[in-house]
């Protein structure tokens, strides 16, 4: 386990090792050397395992029935999720029974019962859950967060979002089994940024969905969701997997207005358009690593005994209000949020930047968009 108090790294076992993992998470570890240490690779994909293992030098590799087993063989401090939804929960219990951290991608998981699970055997094994938000450690989204802080927008009233892709035939993310479709894949980005924007908590939400072609399987291809808040705001989103890529997001105050192009993804700059009194200015912040900064900040969280912001009650708070937008889809009728205590909100103190990695080709793992 990590030792509290020094200047050790933590060692870290990525288990699933799908696209985003070969081409994100795994190259950020060079960009988190200061604290993170890569020590194993679990896969169900012998091959995968076996190239992985080549390219980045890692001991310890091995299936998920022999997860356990590697953990404990390579001295895993800690463990970064990269599966399917539907397996979140599982992995989580299993990896805080032997006392390993875990940093879990989003969603947290499927369902509010598999949230509450994870967050409760995570305490009661006295480990840290950290949920991948990476825009919590992104300059633009920071910034952004900044612009509404100091009040430079007037009071904000209105939040709206596209964020859409065409997925490839037969991903993960057309399956219902393995926890897919846009709700679920896409939703936790606008849905997190309407919540840290305006820094408060849906009370009630409505959705359409459309089950879209033949790709999809028992899954929303398409939905388009409203999120009623406190004190008069109001937020809006489309989020599609058969759709021309699009990923941006406004936030609309009594004063100005803010555009954000490319908001919600990586490997691309971010850029900002900013009207205030009728004067627009532009700024552009460049692509970065957006997963080298998740480590270093929960490595930070291990070896200082701290509570990750965003931890699994931020996973929970984005999966109960995607619930209710599925149930608002299912019933074609609004769905009421009881009232809901995040006592933390990103800020820009938690910006951390580092230069963009290269994407290696991944191995048996195509991307999940077609084109």
């Amino acid at each position: 386990m990590a030792e509290q108090g020094t200047s050790r790294r933590v060692r870290y076992a990525v288990v699933g090792a799908g696209n985003l993992a070969q081409v994100a998470i795994l190259p950020a570890f060079q960009h988190a050397q200061e604290n993170s240490e890569l020590v194993a690779i679990i896969s169900s994909d012998k091959e995968k395992r076996a190239a992985l293992q080549r390219q980045y030098g890692v001991e310890h590799v091995g299936d998920y029935g022999a997860y356990e087993q590697v953990l404990r063989e390579s001295r895993a401090d800690a463990v970064y999720l990269v599966l399917p939804n539907t397996m979140h929960r599982a992995f989580t219990e299993r990896a805080a029974r032997v006392g390993v951290h875990v940093l879990c991608e989003k969603p947290m998981a499927t369902s509010v019962e598999d949230c509450e699970a994870m967050i409760r055997v995570t305490n009661d094994n006295d480990v840290k859950l950290m949920i991948a938000y990476r825009l919590h450690f992104e300059e633009a989204n920071l910034h952004a967060i900044e612009l509404v802080r100091s009040g430079k927008l007037g009071d904000p009233r209105m939040f709206g979002a596209l964020l859409t892709q065409q997925v490839r035939k037969g991903d993960i993310r057309t399956r219902v089994d393995l926890g897919g479709g846009a709700l679920l894949d896409e939703g936790p980005y606008p849905i997190n940024a309407a919540r840290y924007l305006f820094r408060d908590e849906p009370r009630e939400v409505f959705a359409y969905t459309s089950g879209g072609d033949g790709r999809f399987h028992g899954v929303d291809a398409t939905a388009f969701a409203l999120m009623r808040f406190p004190n008069g705001r109001v937020a809006q989103f489309g989020i599609s997997h058969e759709a021309s890529a699009v990923s941006s997001y406004r936030l609309v105050g009594t004063e100005g207005d803010l555009l954000v192009q490319h908001g919600f993804g990586y490997g691309t700059d971010i850029e900002h358009r900013l009207t205030v009194g009728g004067k627009t200015e532009t700024r552009t912040f460049k692509n970065s690593d957006q997963f080298a900064p998740e480590l270093i900040y929960f490595s930070r969280c291990v070896l200082e005994d701290q509570e990750p912001e965003p931890n699994g009650i931020e996973g929970l708070a984005d999966v109960r209000v995607i619930v209710a937008l599925q149930e608002s889809a299912r019933t074609g009728q609004p769905v009421k949020l009881s009232p809901f205590e995040k006592p933390r909100r990103p800020t820009l103190e938690q910006l951390i930047v580092k230069p963009p990695v290269e994407p290696p080709e991944p191995v048996n793992a195509p991307a999940p968009t077609q084109g």
